[in-house]
């Protein structure tokens, strides 16, 4: 199939031919057409499936056909996104699809000043991208309306409640109008969001191009069991590799991000963190450093999960385990995008052998574990390889674990027993992610 068997108007396949778009990914097939009809849409599709050309060419299609110039444009279609990296890259792709037409876009987002956005916004756009802070801010300001919206698309909704913005969709929703079309994507379907999602949409059709959380099998995926106190050690030994030309390093923390950096900076090998207490100049600075290959290494934490498309990203490294299962199928998918083989390694340690379970239920498979290296756990590694991986028991402090000859003992500490440190332990509050956006 080509994109012209979609019937799309010469406009946009102009501009697809420009990008080197040559034919539709399954989620495009599917979606351009149901969305074309003007129905609401439930897409169960990973990142890196295409799924942002599948919401946006249908839409600059329809505005299109109906345009009428006019000296101040009504905003007719919203994206709302969970970060500005991922605003960002969805108005990108706006502007390649529409840039034969006359449809009008921009994108909001916190961090920034908000001037050069209300002065865009004064003048009128067809299309807003825009992450949720800000977006409910301009609107108590004023310069946003939303009860001309046509098309609604909500994207990433999974995330959007990873990272506890569920209060401000559910303040969005009554603002726009009840006669609309809506789009909701999502990497992952739990209850949660299959509720969100009845709450919003009206007899929607449903296109799911890969099973519920599952690893797109482009993706090479391994496991290195270790002590904590080695993943420095590690990560300096696998970069020797110079066949690994750009790396997506995932840290939990924004301060575990800056210490890493440090590390490989002091080994000379070209790394740069993007996290939440960057400026957005700084964090967009450093993406495109990465994107050019003039930094070998970005350290992120999950805030740019979903909002890095690098078509070179050949390796992601779970530098830490994400305490969020779903999360790895996000980290993962920055690699192996758009039908590209990717490597995603990760390093675990004792402490997070709970979280290695709870990857292994969501993903449902085991992740191959790597034995030959120079810091092996072996006595993490068969305790994993039983079973019983849940509690995160391991060998006592400064016992031997078996490691390979010439490796230094572990000093890992006993972790807490009879806890879960994936959940909260003194109330019921969903989880919320520290790198939340404005």
């Amino acid at each position: 199939m080509t994109f012209k068997d979609l019937n799309l108007i010469e406009p946009i396949l102009e501009a697809l031919r420009e990008e080197n778009y040559t034919s539709p990914t399954p989620i495009q097939e599917k979606a351009i057409p149901i969305l074309l009809e003007g129905k609401d849409l439930l897409g169960c599709a990973q990142t890196g499936t295409g799924k942002t050309a599948a919401f946006s060419i249908p839409i600059i299609q329809r505005l299109y056909l109906s345009h009428k110039p006019a000296k101040r444009q009504e905003i007719k279609a919203l994206v709302l996104t969970p970060t500005r990296e991922l605003a960002i890259q969805v108005e990108e792709n706006m502007a390649a699809y529409s840039r034969h037409t006359p449809i009008k876009h921009t994108v909001i987002y916190g961090g920034v000043p908000q001037k050069r956005q209300t002065n865009i916004l004064r003048n009128g756009v067809d299309i807003l991208v825009a992450t949720p802070g800000r977006l409910l801010d301009l609107i108590q300001q004023g310069f946003i309306s939303l009860k001309h919206i046509e098309y609604f698309v909500l994207d990433e909704a999974d995330r959007m409640l990873d990272m506890g913005f569920v209060h401000d969709i559910k303040r969005i929703i009554p603002m726009l109008p009840k006669k609309r079309q809506t789009l909701f994507f999502s990497a992952t379907m739990p209850k949660t969001i299959a509720r969100l999602a009845d709450s919003m949409l009206n007899q929607p059709e449903k296109v799911e191009v890969t099973p519920a959380s599952s690893t797109v099998d482009t993706i090479d995926q391994s496991i290195y069991f270790l002590d904590k106190k080695d993943k420095n050690d590690l990560l300096l030994d696998l970069l020797k590799d110079k066949t690994m030309e750009s790396i997506l390093v995932f840290a939990r923390t924004k301060h575990g991000s800056n210490k890493i950096v440090k590390v490989l900076n002091a080994a000379k090998i070209k790394a740069e963190a993007i996290h939440g207490n960057k400026s957005q100049n700084a964090r967009q600075l450093a993406l495109n450093n990465f994107k050019a290959g003039s930094t070998r290494v970005l350290v992120a934490t999950d805030i740019a999960a979903r909002g890095i498309d690098v078509d070179s990203l050949s390796h992601v490294i779970n530098y830490e385990l994400p305490n969020v299962p779903e999360t790895y199928v996000h980290r993962i998918g920055r690699t192996g995008r758009a039908g590209r083989t990717g490597i995603a390694i990760s390093f675990c340690e004792r402490e997070e052998l709970p979280y290695l379970k709870d990857i292994h239920k969501v993903i449902k498979k085991t992740i191959p574990v790597v034995s030959d290296h120079d810091y092996v756990d072996e006595a993490l590694e068969r305790h994993a390889a039983s079973g019983d991986i849940g509690k995160a028991k391991g060998p006592k402090p400064g016992a031997k674990p078996g490691r390979r000859p010439g490796a230094k003992p572990s000093q890992g500490k006993k972790p807490q027993q009879g806890r879960n440190p994936r959940k909260p332990q003194s109330n019921n509050k969903p989880r919320r992610d520290s790198n939340r956006e404005n």
